[in-house]
């Protein structure tokens, strides 16, 4: 019986994507510095409208700014920088709407007015990523020298899932402006996605190099090495989880490097940090059950996966794991209740069917592991072990003629690996003919 891993589970699935970043959004005031709205205070002295307004603006009141600049676009409609302002001041108020139609208004009468394009991509880029590519693609196109376009169409990019336009935004970006940090994390975010991961860990590196205790570019440099399957990735994600203790699923991932490491003490204490205070998840609990059969503490995972299914009792490989621990312990009736239950609930669960015929034929019950054979044989080829296993059955039942057929078979599909069971069936072939031939 084999006892490394349970059953192929989720658990182990390799963990390339970065968690959500914090969305680029439009700032609702200057001192908000993410990626605040820009602006570019026009002089004009003539226009006191204006200049209550920019007052306004200048002390962060807002709303005192709207009524100017309101009356001044409806007295000078075609005062394209108005309709700029009014459409800062909506974007303070958290007025989008309003905020986009003054700044389409604002293009249409200055085509050549680079900030409206910068602000208007900036505030579609939440609410509406494909629309803010052609804004900020026109800033860019404005503004060539400055990184912040540049980045901000590389973000546009990556949420309408152009990877490459995205990647050659943030790098032109990158070289503008080499010291920026935001550039440099998305940058690694994006070819994480793109699965260009030498590059991801290219990139997570410089990060690093530009703050060497940011989380979030550590994490980005632990995924880029797990994606590779990187000896150094669990180093990563420990020194990531020095940076963010609160790291949980770094923290499993961790404790699943090192299973499949085989530093089995480690993973279970990295699981005992993640479920300090807390209920385990089921994907921690398997995990933990497969360690614990990796230890050969078979009593110990049978707990655990009891535990599991309490939580998801849908779960119908964690049951078959579960009949398989039973079957590894010789616990044939209780392996054989778990297994029927998965079968009856997911006839084409090949590896419940398997261990049930192994099950049934370790109690001798002939019938009914020829059965489940039959259910494994009707999704696939029989390996040469079930046909060794068939025909003793056959043999067991005195049905001379298929026991015949199926010890042939195995020995025509074992090609002389199992020599001990070769001789067995060579053996019985012998004298299962002389049997049939002397009946008749």
């Amino acid at each position: 019986m084999n006892s490394t891993r349970l059953l192929a589970s989720a658990s182990l699935a390799l963990c390339v994507l970065l968690p959500a970043p914090a969305r680029a959004r439009v700032q609702t005031s200057p001192a908000d510095k993410q990626h605040p709205a820009t602006r570019r205070k026009y002089a004009n002295p003539l226009n006191a409208l204006l200049e209550e307004a920019q007052a306004a603006i200048e002390r962060q009141d807002f709303p005192s700014a709207l009524a100017p600049l309101q009356k001044l676009t409806a007295e000078q409609p075609d005062f394209a920088y108005g309709f700029f302002e009014l459409g800062y001041v909506y974007i303070a108020l958290e007025r989008w709407d309003e905020a986009r139609a003054a700044l389409l208004r604002a293009i249409a009468l200055d085509p050549k007015l680079s900030e409206a394009h910068l602000n208007l991509g900036t505030l579609l880029l939440d609410r509406d990523p494909p629309a803010a590519v052609a804004p900020l693609r026109k800033a860019v196109e404005l503004l060539p020298a400055q990184s912040r376009p540049r980045y901000l169409l590389g973000l546009a990019l990556e949420r309408t899932d152009d990877f490459p336009g995205a990647i050659e935004s943030l790098q032109s970006a990158a070289r503008l402006d080499p010291g920026d940090l935001e550039t440099r994390l998305a940058l690694a975010r994006v070819l994480l996605r793109a699965e260009k991961f030498s590059a991801a860990e290219s990139a997570a590196r410089t990060a690093l190099s530009l703050a060497p205790d940011s989380a979030p570019a550590q994490l980005a440099f632990a995924h880029a090495l797990d994606a590779q399957q990187k000896p150094d990735a669990a180093a990563a994600y420990r020194r990531y989880l020095e940076l963010q203790p609160a790291g949980r699923d770094a923290l499993f991932r961790l404790a699943t490097l090192l299973f499949e490491q085989k530093q089995y003490d480690d993973s279970l204490a990295a699981l005992d940090r993640l479920d300090d205070g807390k209920p385990p998840s089921t994907d921690s609990l398997l995990l933990r059950a497969d360690i614990q059969v990796a230890q050969s503490r078979w009593d110990a995972a049978i707990l655990t996966l009891q535990q599991a299914l309490q939580q998801d009792p849908s779960r119908h490989a964690l049951r078959a794991g579960l009949g398989r621990l039973f079957l590894q312990k010789r616990d044939f009736p209780s392996a054989e209740r778990e297994l029927l239950l998965v079968v009856r609930a997911d006839a084409k669960n090949l590896a419940a069917w398997k261990d049930l015929s192994t099950t049934y034929y370790l109690q001798k019950n002939c019938p009914a592991a020829l059965a489940a054979l039959e259910q494994v044989a009707r999704q696939e080829p029989l390996v040469p072990g079930a046909w060794f296993v068939r025909a003793t059955c056959y043999d067991r039942l005195e049905q001379a003629a298929a026991a015949i057929e199926a010890y042939q078979k195995f020995i025509d599909v074992d090609k002389g690996q199992d020599a001990n069971q070769i001789w067995q069936s060579q053996q019985r072939l012998i004298v299962l003919r002389k049997r049939l031939a002397g009946k008749r």
